[in-house]
């Protein structure tokens, strides 16, 4: 039995275009998904780091949760539970506005808060007490001495697993698919079904997820090293 691949059978119209489509969205969904998971993952970092036990315990509950829990599953939550929740007016519209990506989204970005929190508190943990002190001595508000010296220390200790959490959320776009979220994996597995060339579609999204994470990685390396205080 002869082994025949014919990738151009997979690239053809209209194949071709919706594997294109499919990896825009994906990288749609992995900026829409990053944005909320740093911004939030700050966020519960800066809130759990005031000392204040109520909020302490609700940050840790919240990260808890989000751990705990598998991603595919608070997917599946936010798009079929969520929206039951809402007004039918507002749940119609979701339903017209690509719902399926937006609820991904939020489930993604609400998870992945949970492991960006972890790191950037690490790092936060690591800057001298007496940054803090030195900030507070000139006369910096909280926020703001958060903001403007602890934080940026603490990003650049925190680098390498944030970093390696930025690549897992990338590849966790891939669970999207399951609510029909035309992303990547997901037109592939249309591709295939189409064209019954089980071998070059899915090798086409390897070929995609991993072109992407190398990418990251490297760029991750990039602003990482130049990020690095040095040493003397």
């Amino acid at each position: 039995m002869s082994l025949h691949l014919d990738f151009s059978a997979v690239f053809a119209a209209p194949y071709g275009p919706e594997l294109i489509k499919g990896a825009k969205l994906t990288l749609a969904l992995t900026a829409e998904s990053w944005i909320l998971a740093v911004g939030l993952g700050t966020a519960l970092a800066v809130v759990r780091a005031t000392g204040n036990k109520i909020a302490e315990r609700v940050v840790a509950g919240f990260v808890a949760y989000h751990q705990n829990v598998p991603m595919l599953v608070q997917i599946i939550l936010w798009y079929f539970g969520v929206p039951t929740l809402l007004p039918d007016s507002w749940q119609s519209w979701v339903n017209a506005h690509n719902g399926e990506m937006f609820f991904s989204g939020i489930a993604i970005g609400l998870c992945m808060s949970a492991y960006f929190s972890e790191d950037i508190r690490s790092g936060l943990r690591s800057v001298p007490w007496g940054q803090h002190e030195a900030a507070r001595s000139l006369g910096l508000s909280y926020v703001r001495s958060m903001r403007y010296v602890i934080l940026p220390q603490a990003f650049r200790v925190s680098m390498p697993p944030f970093i390696n959490h930025t690549v897992l959320l990338f590849k966790n776009t891939s669970l999207a698919m399951v609510v029909g979220a035309a992303e990547m994996t997901y037109a592939v597995r249309e591709v295939e079904n189409q064209t019954f060339r089980t071998f070059e579609s899915y090798a086409i999204a390897t070929g995609f997820y991993l072109a992407v994470s190398l990418g990251l990685m490297a760029l991750g390396a990039i602003v990482s090293r130049r990020s690095s205080v040095p040493t003397r």
